[in-house]
């Protein structure tokens, strides 16, 4: 009898930039390529790199890492870069999509506070999406907490299978914030999903961004149902290496993420013995 092979899913594993801070975009494809990622994702953010096709280009022919994914300038601290429109923001990270043939853009739901782009939000990604062949993968996201109260922060809402987009990404770090049920979440959002955020996370009020396998959520499961179910989209490693003693401790971190990653996208696509 033959032994069972491994049959590796279409689904490239990708190094989002934002795991590597405060190192630099560029940082981040260095580690990327030195690691063996398929990819990486570039979270558009106060980095002036980061923002910039032409280098982001330089650095992805340099170091033979292609850019899968653009992740919008949708954070607080990103309120001002691209303009302090969030249409025009879409508008530059599509762009910067086309030209670095990327083929997804990662998109938070609209803060509660933004009322008229919440309020055109659904109707205007699907009119994005129509003009283009780059996905716009809307994020799931979590209430705010502190001490026993909640608030609200996104609208239409947090849990964006509430609502009707075309392309879903699922965030494992927001899962466990949200104190939701990930594996739900991803059989909710099914052949919607396109993208992952891998990460992990205990429950906390925080939006943790553990390396996998760290915290309490079903990251391993959450692979093997992808790889069982044929997913052929991205998976980003986008975890918090903050605390981080060296720039050793760091990228140790990152190749964990990276085997955990790998493994556990493998190991359920055995065939069986004939």
């Amino acid at each position: 009898m033959a032994e069972p092979a491994v049959k590796i899913p279409d689904a490239k594993v990708a190094l989002s930039t934002a795991s590597v801070y405060p190192e630099s975009t560029a940082t981040a494809f260095e580690i990327a390529a030195r690691l063996g990622y398929d990819g990486v994702e570039v979270m558009v953010w106060t980095d002036p790199v980061s923002q910039d096709i032409e280098a982001l280009r330089r650095l992805s022919d340099y170091h033979q890492i292609p850019v899968l994914a653009v992740h919008a300038p949708c954070l607080l601290i990103t309120q001002r870069v691209w303009s302090t429109d969030p249409w025009t923001k879409l508008q530059r990270a599509r762009a910067a999509a086309e030209k670095l043939d990327a083929s997804t853009v990662v998109v938070h739901p609209p803060f509660r506070w933004q009322r008229q782009y919440a309020r055109d939000f659904v109707a205007g990604i699907w009119r994005m999406a129509n003009e283009t062949d780059v996905r716009f993968a809307v994020e799931n996201m979590y209430p705010w907490r502190y001490r026993d109260r909640e608030m609200l922060a996104y609208a239409p809402d947090w849990d964006v299978t509430k609502d009707d987009y075309r392309h879903f990404t699922i965030d494992l770090s927001h899962t466990a914030t949200a104190r939701s049920d990930a594996l739900d979440m991803v059989d909710r959002m099914g052949d919607r999903l396109g993208h992952v955020h891998l990460a992990d996370g205990r429950g906390s009020a925080k939006d943790e961004h553990l390396v996998p396998g760290r915290g309490t959520q079903p990251c391993a499961e959450v692979l093997e149902r992808l790889a069982l179910t044929g997913f052929d989209g991205h998976v980003v490693i986008e975890v918090n290496t903050r605390r981080a003693m060296s720039s050793a401790e760091r990228e140790a971190d990152l190749a964990e993420a990276l085997a955990f990653t790998r493994l556990h996208l493998a190991s359920a696509a055995k065939v069986p013995r004939r």
